[in-house]
């Protein structure tokens, strides 16, 4: 299958590390001249130079917070200036904290819209200009709590589905430039901020981790949990031409754990 992205420009945001990094590096792989983005400097020089060791792709990165209006918009412009276009947007961001309703204030409300949806709507202000001049692909990634609220995630819940509104309606709006919109929803994919979860519910319990990682297996179909690289398989193939016709569309990457139609 030619996927047909050597060549083009992905711009992949909060990707130093986990889903976005993996997205980021499997673009690479393919060719694509990557920018990648994150709130460490340091770390983004760590991880460009690796990236740029691949050999295929260029790679470029920005200091960004993607709360800061401002931020975004040199994101934007670094990436044009750097690489002349941005055929591909990946929307990523940090999970807000784990809580109860009861434990949280509007502050706590406003950060995580901020960080979690708002972002988003940003980031495709920015970068929607360009897009529309030869079309391309918008991917959002949520969480699988798009079709299953999680427990304990009540921020994740409320402001990730949000994602899903925002690329629905998107996607008739945009469909005459030829941009593609989709959501993709990670499961139980083995990274930071999952190990972080699970710490949080071992302690709850009076348990290791490791026995809550056992438990959430036992509900998975496939009994392990996903790679990066298997979340990332699925993301490439959404942002490259292979896709051609699905657009509006959510995807679960979870090994089945999500058991609604």
């Amino acid at each position: 299958m030619n996927l047909n992205l050597s060549g083009k420009t992905a711009l992949v945001v909060a990707s130093s590390q986990g889903l976005g990094f993996a997205i980021a590096e499997r673009l690479v792989k393919e060719g694509v001249n990557v920018m990648i983005s994150g709130r460490d400097e340091f770390k983004l020089k760590q991880k460009a130079d690796e990236l740029e060791a691949i050999g295929a792709g260029k790679v470029a990165y920005q200091k960004t917070d993607i709360t800061n209006v401002e931020e975004i918009k040199q994101l934007v412009s670094k990436t044009i200036v750097t690489f002349s276009s941005i055929d591909m947007l990946v929307n990523n961001a940090g999970g807000p904290p784990a809580s109860s309703f009861e434990d949280l204030t509007d502050d706590h409300w406003y950060q995580a819209f901020e960080l979690n949806l708002l972002s988003y709507v940003r980031m495709i202000r920015e970068a929607l200009p360009y897009l529309k001049q030869q079309g391309g692909k918008i991917l959002n990634i949520a969480s699988s709590s798009i079709k299953e609220p999680i427990p304990g995630l009540i921020l994740s819940n409320t402001y990730r589905t949000g994602i899903v509104g925002l690329s629905k309606t998107l996607a008739s709006e945009l469909a005459p430039y030829n941009i593609l919109i989709n959501t993709i929803a990670p499961g139980r994919i083995a990274t930071e901020r999952v190990k972080h979860l699970d710490q949080i519910n071992a302690d709850k319990q009076g348990i290791n981790r490791e026995s809550i990682e056992l438990q959430v297996k036992e509900g998975i179909p496939l009994k392990r949990y996903g790679t990066p690289e298997e979340f990332a398989n699925v993301a490439v193939f959404l942002l490259s031409d292979a896709n051609s016709y699905m657009t509006g569309s959510s995807f679960l990457v979870d090994g089945g754990m999500i058991k609604s139609i």
